[in-house]
Parts: C-alpha cells; structure tokens; sequence
C-alpha cells in the first residue's frame, strides 16, 4: 500500500551507488534527521558550530558502504574523522557529486 509514510520510508532508505576517482564503489544515503541529530552529537558543542567540519562530516557519514563493506554508524569525533580519513578527497568529492543535485532540486533554502 502506497501511503505518505511508506513514502518517507522508502525516501529515507534510498541509496545511490557511485564510484571514487580511486575507483572504490560508494553508497549514499542521503542523512535525514535523525542521522543529522546524531552527528551533532558526535561532534560535540565545539565542532557543531564549525561549518566546515560539519559539511564534511556530513559528506562522510552519508556513506553507507565502501567496496561492499557496510560503514556503521559514527558516534564520536574519532569516528567521524576516521571516516573522513578513509574516503579522502576522491571519496568525499564523489559524494559530494552525488548529494549536490538532490540539495539543489529542493530549492535554495534547503539545508543538509
């Protein structure tokens, strides 16, 4: 049954398989609420402030597998930068690639 909350179900749970410059395959999830509550928390009330870590952090833990290994969840700034770490550039860039048009087809005031 097709019902506004299998939707937003469904639209939570949408990934997006891309692959890095590196050629590592990456799937993207696009963080909803509840993973954005829990990065603010991982980053603490220092970094959550910090927009540039946060945009990476949340470029980071958007990614829910890399090469067929399923990433968990980051809970602490350790985790976060380790993720960010393990991706790189290549990685954060083709994430980045694959969020951007989502953003941009929800208007200029949409926010990650």
């Amino acid at each position: 049954m097709d019902t506004p909350s299998s939707r937003l179900v469904a639209a939570a749970q949408a990934v997006t398989a891309t692959e890095d410059r590196d050629g590592r395959r990456l799937v993207v999830r696009r963080p909803g609420a509840l993973d954005r509550l829990r990065l603010f928390k991982a980053a603490g009330p220092n970094l959550v402030s910090n927009a540039g870590w946060m945009g990476m952090a949340t470029l980071a833990c958007s990614v829910v597998e890399i090469e067929g290994v399923p990433m968990p969840v980051t809970t602490t700034e350790a985790q976060v930068e380790a993720l960010v770490a393990r991706l790189g550039d290549a990685g954060l860039a083709a994430v980045a690639a694959v969020l951007a048009p989502q953003a941009a087809s929800l208007g200029p005031h949409a926010k990650n």
